[in-house]
């Protein structure tokens, strides 16, 4: 089981790492809550240490190991308790923690099931679910600091989106400029997906 890991990030990708050990490059996952906040972990050098949460997933004749990265322990054990709750698996989990841990914590002792609905793929029912199995026993994950959460989330789409770019043979430059003209629209991107496809839509009316 790999428990941590720590090495230099060579690229930031929406909701993952690539990072370099000794010249292996692994992807981790990053929970949105924590990419936020990701650079707090950088050292000196560049180089980065995450607590890992490792695990397999098992899809039809394949098993693939997923590597999911944390700050510091007491972020990976509220995960490993939040994912205890039935039908929230790591993936889920992965993709629900878009806020502060803190909030999240303090939202399930206050049975605030509207907080916890407005998490990504967090229902009604699974609200209840979270609520029931984990309320009194999460308190000390909201005394986490994690008043360094920032929304830096369009940052990370336009640098994917550049890097897309670039392996399609566009200039960096040129690249760049693309992508600031997709920002500039006005319109509210959630995925790269989408900012390439404002790029393409202005790149195809000139």
């Amino acid at each position: 089981m790999i428990a941590q890991i720590c090495g230099k990030i060579t690229k930031r990708l929406q909701n993952s790492l690539l990072i370099d050990v000794s010249g292996i490059c692994y992807e981790v996952f990053i929970p949105t809550a924590i990419m936020h906040r990701i650079d707090d972990g950088l050292a000196s050098d560049g180089t980065i240490r995450l607590i890992t949460y490792h695990y397999h997933s098992v899809e039809p004749s394949r098993s693939v190991p997923v590597l999911i990265g944390f700050l510091n322990d007491v972020e990976r054990d509220f995960f490993q308790q939040f994912i205890t709750v039935s039908g929230v698996g790591p993936k889920a989990a992965l993709r629900a923690l878009a806020k502060p841990i803190s909030e999240i914590a303090k939202a399930i002792d206050d049975a605030d099931s509207a907080f916890l609905r407005s998490l990504p793929g967090i229902g009604q029912q699974r609200a209840k679910e979270i609520i029931a199995k984990l309320q009194g026993k999460v308190g000390k994950f909201a005394l986490i600091q994690d008043s360094g959460f920032k929304e830096q989330h369009n940052g990370n789409l336009e640098s994917e989106a550049v890097e897309v770019l670039v392996q399609l043979q566009y200039k960096r430059q040129e690249a760049r400029e693309m992508v600031r003209r997709a920002m500039e629209s006005g319109l509210e991107f959630s995925t790269t997906e989408d900012l390439l496809n404002e790029v393409y839509r202005l790149k195809a009316k000139k």
